[in-house]
């Protein structure tokens, strides 16, 4: 996954501690702790990806 552009999330807060970076993809979308590059990444669909964004929106 080193190979994956990544970019933070326009959803995180301004601290430092709480960023996430997300990975689009055609065939998934990826999201990880921005302070944990090396650690778990969460894959989802990009139709599930686009609820969640569509969900965040209406907030």
């Amino acid at each position: 996954m080193t190979s994956a552009r990544w970019r933070k999330s326009s959803f995180s807060s301004g601290s430092q501690n709480d960023c996430v970076e997300v990975s689009l993809r055609v065939e998934q979308t990826r999201v990880r702790d921005s302070k944990n590059a090396a650690g778990p990444v969460l894959a989802i669909t990009p139709e599930a990806w686009g609820a969640l964004i569509e969900h965040s929106v209406r907030r």
